[in-house]
């Protein structure tokens, strides 16, 4: 039995004179109307390949929010009738006029129709069953509030040069080349939650991580570093960490936060999670409102 097909994509919604829109394409080869999604690119993970193919098919740019569902289905032919798992995504537009995009849509061999959807009407308009079902899985994340939800990444830094053959200040050693390709792999995962702010402890390591991002300005717009002594090795409390983390948990501003190892037990306290070990270059997206944290999910690059 092959592997199924990997394929990602959003439900992207919008208010609109006090009432919610969901974003739906129709596609002429099908003539079906759907949720916008498509499969991974190579080495693409899939909250990426989310971003780009709701880009992509409806000019919408976007960030991501709360992992809504997946679910599979077999393929019709002539693409292999093989099996297609696909992963949804909360999602909302940058900005409101990036909302307008789908209006300005210009049709293509692909999806030659593109529309906000009243979510009380999209039901009657989709036209598969499984994408009604994530209809409803919408509607719960609604009823939940969760689709107002603004992430908080907490990242541990990518590989650093060992130790052991680290002759200098430790605060000073560096990432090692896996490291440094860690740090430009996460770049495009950051960018999927549209992060505006990189607060990283001070550790040369954790500074390499995070600069790759920063450099690109996020969705080329400005993000915003912040050196924090108080999640390095050696400082790190578990009073100095509930103190960084307590603001940015409260004031829902969407930020990576970037530190070690044995940092992370304090992070993960403050933030009222339970302590979870995390790789090198691995991440954990934690969902809040108003300083309630409704979710989190574990990422790898």
């Amino acid at each position: 039995m092959t592997d199924p097909v990997e394929a990602a994509g959003a439900v992207t919604w919008r208010e609109a004179d006090d009432r919610l829109e969901v974003l739906l394409v129709h596609r002429d080869r099908y003539d079906d109307w759907t949720f916008p999604k498509g499969k991974l690119d190579p080495g693409e993970s899939a909250p990426v390949a989310a971003v780009r193919e709701v880009g992509e098919e409806t000019g919408v740019r976007i960030r991501l929010g709360p992992l809504l569902t997946q679910h599979e289905y077999r393929m019709v032919r002539p693409t292999g009738g093989g099996v297609k798992q696909v992963t949804y995504w909360c999602a909302r537009p940058v900005s409101p006029g990036a909302s307008r995009a789908a209006e300005a849509y210009v049709p293509n061999e692909e999806i030659d129709d593109v529309r906000w959807v009243d979510v009380d009407q999209a039901a009657e308009t989709l036209t598969y069953a499984r994408d009604a079902a994530v209809l409803e899985e919408f509607g719960r994340a609604v009823r939940a509030d969760l689709h107002r939800t603004s992430p908080l990444v907490v990242l541990r830094h990518g590989d650093a040069a060992p130790r052991k053959s680290w002759k200098g200040d430790d605060t000073q050693r560096p990432l090692a080349p896996a490291g440094r390709e860690q740090a430009q792999r996460v770049v495009p995962l950051l960018s999927a939650f549209d992060l505006r702010s990189a607060v990283t402890s001070s550790a040369k390591r954790c500074r390499q991580t995070v600069q790759p991002f920063v450099d690109t300005g996020g969705r080329k717009r400005r993000v915003r570093l912040v050196l924090e002594p108080g999640l390095s090795e050696e400082k790190a409390t578990r009073t100095r960490v509930a103190s960084t983390i307590g603001p940015l948990l409260g004031r829902n501003k969407r930020a990576v936060i970037c530190t070690h190892r044995p940092v992370l037990p304090y992070v993960f306290e403050a933030l009222g999670l339970p302590a979870t070990r995390l790789e090198t270059g691995q991440l954990m997206v934690v969902h809040r409102r108003r300083g309630r944290v409704l979710g989190a999910e574990l990422l790898f690059p």
